[in-house]
């Protein structure tokens, strides 16, 4: 309830005179001249941003003991919920003056403080209220009385401030009053609070602005240049991401033991933060973890992640080193510490220096371009094949025979591959003819795991000699290409008897003796290097080619994939060893690199090569033929980001299911916007959001696909919130009507996880449904695209179009949808075409228009190419209005907050794979 359990009563009553309190403005006595002359000493309550002192509006931050108002200043959200936020502190304490007196509110069934997760609902009959978390309390059977509406649960903090009957909000006189703080100054004053938790903002003004970043060039006069822009970038990032990383410490971990295998102890730690999005892990992960109860003597040893959960499981496995002795008797007050690793961001600097000597590197050709000097077109006098279709691969199409054709000749080549269009394939296909061409291997690279296991599967295909090299701290993980691995063909390779009897002692102990690992190890690097030598192709990512194994190797010929999500530092990795041919393959016009440090990303480390490259003239060549969607699926996106360029490989017959009895509104066209106008709500982490009624609407939807006989894997769930995905799994799991089971088989993940992937039918739920805050980087003409071009059979989106449509691109979007009657609203059963009206032209794309008129719509990246379009909505005006609204189109996860606040920082912790930067080896 308000109170603590303890005196529930005595406060719920008060509570209700709360309710009936005016919130308005705090009238003070008025104070002579010679009171206003004198600064007066702020009492102990005032809030720590703007001076407000006012015992109705301000409340204690129980973790720091630092008092803040309810009042908004110059910001989006209120000055107590912004520093929640920013602090990730999760509990309050209200004022013993208050009209709710000296309260901490809590859950009434499970005693939760956490002020992002509560909520009230009224007792019939009763003139009280009572405090509920979210979930599960406020939907379990447990946690009802017979006296509760809990479907009247509504949360205390709604529009990012605490609803005013609990914590006032100043008005008047008094609001006007407040220091105006910026959320700039916020954010340097929590900085400074890590540091010195006695500064007041006053000590803004002495605090020494950090020098900026410099901005990254178009082009660079030499390789010192280059590296003297770019090393204090990868320098920032890096500092962040090991800061972030050692402060996700986590206490109280709950462990289970698993003894099976004595020499390797496997520890089963109970991670609740996963769950709620704070906290991201990913095998391979290196943890300390510490015991230091009464059970026994401290103890500490290092541990490796081996398994992360899926869906509501939140329990990590972690491997012990070999040997070491687990406390296998305590399964209480351990902690967890994150060791941070920064290989990837050394393997960056690295391939600076060799940059900087670049004609040592590469040819004098590439080396040029890539500094984006101006030079002749260069052909390379290589003979074409006759056949470019690659054995066992798909035939080839014209456009795609075409990129081929080209690339096989050009010392530099980029590669533009929309939803769809088989660059995977493409790719394939050229570094089979590669290796036709270059000595040695030919380098496969991605920037994620994921990508590269598909190219190498492809390859493999073609009859390819293919090696894949991976981190030493994922040979363990299990894939669909692991007899390709570089550590497996060893093993299979191990031809004398004395290796042999080694990998076999190292496999049953785990370790071996000082003498022993040393011959091993000279025996398996002579293996290695001879497999490799051996090898047609060598498959890793940018980072990995960064390995000590692969440093002496020369590689010729490069393709990398997915070069859009690539900063610039990591693409050079690959290309250092020896480059003459290079292949960049990926779509800017869909979502980039992720970058943590908002200095760094705006200095331009958002960019990736392939978009630089486009700016300096180098025109990409596009594959034009889609074979993942139904052509009603492609419609939009076609004409929306890719000029209208998009021909269907597949036909309308193929891609329907008329066996699969779902309520489409119309089954041609397999898909559907609905109208919902659920409200959003922060998150329990405080750093995202979900929305209720859309993940009931989604449930029902889910549900009915279920029942129609569509697998659990068929189906993906795309929402851009980690709060959202959160809640969406537990919400399923709860309420859905069939099984449990059925439920957690469905994926639910962001934007960025789906990236490169597909599913028959996908679910959007597009979460932001606040009139005064915007829809934060829903706007983003990347991630929309992304998520319109997953599904094959079937789209449905959830949200609010009346929030949505003041966007330029969803105006469009949403116009699209309603001529073709297909923006719905009502029940599942009986959808019918939304009565909701537009403005003509959305506020904002007449100046955006003027813009372009400007020179925007020139940016080869941020509009697309031209080509006369056909009649219909001004397309290149709303791309270019939303190119307005996010610059550059290469969002860094920083970049994906919302200006004022940073309510969704990491908000998108899933990201495009599952690799954190010091594992993607």
């Amino acid at each position: 309830m308000v109170a603590t359990r303890s005196e529930a009563e005595g406060v719920l009553a008060t509570a209700l005179e709360a309710l009936s309190v005016d919130a308005g403005p705090y009238a003070p006595e008025p104070a002579s001249e010679e009171e206003e002359e004198e600064e007066t000493p702020l009492p102990p309550h005032a809030c720590a941003y703007c001076g407000l002192a006012d015992v109705r509006c301000c409340v204690e931050c129980m973790h720091c003991n630092k008092w803040f108002c309810n009042g908004r200043g110059k910001t989006a959200g209120s000055h107590i919920v912004m520093h929640l936020v920013r602090s990730r502190h999760k509990a309050i304490r209200l004022h013993p003056e208050s009209p709710l007196g000296d309260t901490v509110p809590e859950c009434y069934a499970c005693g939760s403080k956490n002020p992002f997760l509560l909520g009230f609902i009224p007792a019939k009959g009763n003139a009280v209220v009572v405090l509920l978390c979210r979930s599960p309390c406020a939907h379990t059977s447990t946690s009802k009385d017979v006296s509760w509406d809990t479907s009247q649960w509504s949360p205390l903090i709604q529009d990012r401030a605490f609803l005013p009957w609990f914590i006032a909000t100043p008005r008047g006189a008094e609001a006007k009053n407040m220091r105006k703080v910026n959320a700039q100054e916020i954010a340097l004053l929590e900085d400074i609070w890590r540091e010195n938790e006695r500064a007041t903002i006053a000590d803004l003004q002495t605090t020494q602005v950090e020098e900026e970043l410099p901005p990254t060039q178009h082009s660079y006069q030499d390789g010192f240049e280059y590296q003297r822009i770019f090393s204090p970038l990868i320098a920032a990032e890096a500092e962040y991401d090991r800061k972030l990383r050692e402060s996700q410490v986590q206490t109280g971990v709950v462990v289970r033991w698993d003894v099976t295998r004595p020499q390797r102890p496997v520890a089963w730690l109970e991670m609740p933060q996963l769950e709620s999005g704070e906290l991201r892990m990913a095998v391979g992960d290196e943890i300390k973890l510490k015991y230091q109860g009464e059970l026994r003597v401290p103890w500490e040893a290092l541990a490796q992640v081996i398994s992360v959960p899926q869906n509501a499981v939140t329990e990590v496995a972690v491997e012990l080193r070999p040997g070491t002795q687990a406390p296998t008797q305590c399964t209480h007050n351990f902690t967890a510490e994150f060791i941070w690793k920064g290989t990837t961001f050394d393997r960056m600097h690295y391939a600076l220096r060799r940059f900087n000597t670049g004609y040592k590197h590469m040819s004098s050709y590439l080396f040029r371009s890539l500094l984006g000097h101006s030079m002749p077109a260069l052909s390379l006098n290589h003979t074409l094949p006759q056949r470019f279709t690659a054995p066992g691969l798909p035939e080839l199409n014209h456009s795609q025979v075409c990129a081929v054709k080209t690339v096989l000749s050009r010392p530099l080549s980029l590669i533009q591959g929309p939803p769809g269009t088989g660059k995977t394939v493409t790719s394939a296909s050229i570094v089979y003819h590669l290796t036709k061409i270059h000595p040695g291997p030919v380098l496969v690279c991605a920037p994620s795991n994921v990508a590269v296991d598909q190219l190498t599967e492809k390859l493999h295909q073609t009859g390819l000699k293919v090696v894949r090299v991976l981190a030493r701290s994922r040979e363990a993980i299990g894939n669909s290409v692991n007899f390709l691995s570089l550590h497996e063909q060893v093993s299979k390779a191990a031809q004398s008897p004395d290796l042999a009897h080694l990998v076999q002692l190292k496999r049953q102990h785990g370790e071996l003796s000082t003498h022993d690992e040393r011959r091993y190890r000279s025996m398996m690097k002579a293996c290695e290097r001879e497999i490799l030598q051996a090898a047609d192709v060598v498959c890793t990512t940018c980072s990995g080619m960064g390995d000590i194994r692969l440093l002496g190797l020369v590689i010729r010929a490069v393709l990398m994939d997915e070069a859009t999500q690539a900063t610039e530092p990591e693409s050079l990795i690959p290309i250092v060893h020896g480059c003459k041919q290079l292949v960049l393959v990926g779509d800017h016009k869909q979502l980039g690199p992720v970058i943590m440090n908002r200095k760094a990303a705006q200095a331009g480390m958002k960019s990736s090569l392939f978009e630089r490259m486009i700016r300096l003239g180098h025109r990409p060549l596009r594959l034009e033929v889609q074979y993942r969607m139904h052509p009603c699926l492609s419609e939009f996106p076609s004409n929306m980001f890719y000029d209208g360029a998009l021909q269907n490989g597949v036909t309308a017959h193929e891609r329907q299911q008329r066996s699969i009895d779902f309520p489409w509104p119309n089954p041609d066209e397999p898909m559907f916007f609905r109208q919902n106008l659920g409200q959003e709500e922060i998150s329990g982490s405080g750093t995202s959001f979900l929305n209720r009624t859309e993940a009931s609407s989604v449930e029902k939807m889910v549900t009915s696909l279920l029942k129609a006989h569509v697998l659990p894997s068929q189906i993906g769930i795309v929402t851009p919130y980690e709060g959202q995905r959160s809640y969406l799994i537990s919400h399923m799991q709860l309420h859905g009507s069939l099984r449990k089971e059925l439920y957690r088989e469905i994926e639910v993940a962001s934007v960025d996880a789906f990236q490169g992937r597909e599913k028959d039918y996908i679910l959007v739920s597009c979460v932001r449904s606040s009139e005064r805050q915007g829809i934060g980087f829903l706007s983003d003409p990347r991630r929309l695209n992304v998520a319109l071009t997953r599904a094959r059979y079937g789209l449905i989106i959830v949200g609010n179009p009346k929030v949505l449509s003041r966007d330029p691109l969803w105006y469009y979007l949403l116009q699209h949808f309603k001529a073709q009657q297909l923006l719905v609203e009502g029940p599942l059963t009986n959808l019918q075409p939304s009565m909701i009206q537009f403005p003509r032209v959305p506020p904002g794309v007449r100046a955006n228009q003027r813009r372009q008129a400007e020179g925007l719509a020139t940016d080869p990246v941020r509009a697309p190419f031209r080509r006369p379009q056909p009649p219909g909505p001004d397309v290149n005006a709303a791309w270019g209005a939303a190119s307005h609204t996010a610059p550059l189109l290469s969002y860094s996860k920083s970049d994906r907050l919302d200006e004022d606040d940073e309510l969704e920082y990491k908000s998108q912790a899933s990201v495009a794979d599952d690799d954190p930067p010091d594992v993607r080896a």
